[in-house]
């Protein structure tokens, strides 16, 4: 149970910068005109220029100026070898509740009532949008299909190199941000951030009103014939929705039966409203205090 941050992603149609036809040498084709991508409720959320690069909002602040410049300069460095990137800029959002983790307990109920937990769902509710977990589509993943096998590889390996963290993506962030840090630096950076995450969830762990709603909501649990693995205010919430997890099979819930998914499901929702029910109050505490103590990257 950490706290999220939704993102917003930004990017210009396929067809603001065309799609950039690849030979066997990796020559690039033609430019592409002006377009603007679909924001939210349909408007244009940023507005490409003719060479299919993002343009920076004239009101934007330092930090989504570096997104953008180091966006357009991937796209730039792409083009550059010959391949099609769309430049994609993610804004910071506050997070809205997720519909199954009990923040909004009315909201809770209605998904849970359907879908559980939103695990043997997907395989009785396959294309349902409340289920689908992944966020915005990679903008470019029609182009990528279009090519053989050689040029996605090849494509991958001008975007991020043999790391994964070099090639195109790198130049896009030197541009923005200058040099990379040291690895010395970054290893100080991990570890601070890292250290202000555990206090956070020590804090939390450690809060007497959390532990004794923690110990209530063990208690409600046990006698709805739950097991009770954890009373940790940082894992418990999250404790029945991981147990249904680890019974499902290794090839995923799409691979079992029909039948046996919605009987998985049903037994899914029972367990999912008797979790929210015994741990109604404990969240009402905790959600608010969690927003104050963020841990994220750290395990309950």
């Amino acid at each position: 149970m950490t706290h999220r941050i939704k993102k917003r992603l930004i990017w210009p149609t396929m067809a603001a910068i065309g799609v950039i036809s690849v030979s066997a040498c990796g020559g690039s084709g033609d430019s592409a005109t002006s377009s603007a991508s679909p924001g939210e409720n349909g408007q244009p959320s940023a507005t490409a220029a003719a060479n299919g690069e993002l343009a920076v909002p004239a009101d934007a602040d330092e930090a989504t100026k570096k997104k953008y410049i180091q966006e357009n300069a991937v796209a730039a460095c792409m083009r550059a070898k010959g391949f099609t990137y769309t430049p994609h800029v993610s804004s910071d959002e506050p997070a809205a509740a997720d519909p199954v983790d009990g923040q909004d307990y009315a909201e809770a109920k209605k998904y849970r009532q359907k879908y559980g937990f939103g695990l043997w769902a997907k395989a009785v509710y396959p294309n349902d949008p409340k289920l689908d977990n992944d966020g915005p589509a990679n903008p470019d993943s029609s182009y990528l299909r279009s090519l053989p096998m050689s040029q996605q590889l090849a494509w991958k390996s001008a975007l991020a190199g043999k790391t994964g963290n070099e090639g195109c993506l790198k130049k896009g962030r030197e541009k923005a941000y200058g040099p990379d840090k040291s690895q010395a630096e970054i290893d100080r950076q991990t570890a601070e951030d890292r250290e202000r995450a555990l206090a956070n969830q020590q804090a939390l762990n450690g809060d007497s009103q959390l532990v004794a709603l923690a110990q209530s909501y063990a208690s409600c649990l046990t006698g709805d014939g739950i097991n009770v693995t954890t009373t940790q205010p940082t894992s418990i919430g999250d404790m029945v929705k991981f147990q249904v997890g680890d019974q499902v099979p290794a090839g995923g819930v799409q691979s079992v039966g029909a039948t046996q998914a919605r009987a998985k499901l049903t037994q899914e929702i029972d367990l999912a409203l008797k979790d929210l029910t015994c741990g109604k109050n404990f969240r009402a505490a905790y959600f608010p205090k969690l927003a104050k103590h963020p841990f994220e990257g750290v395990t309950g």
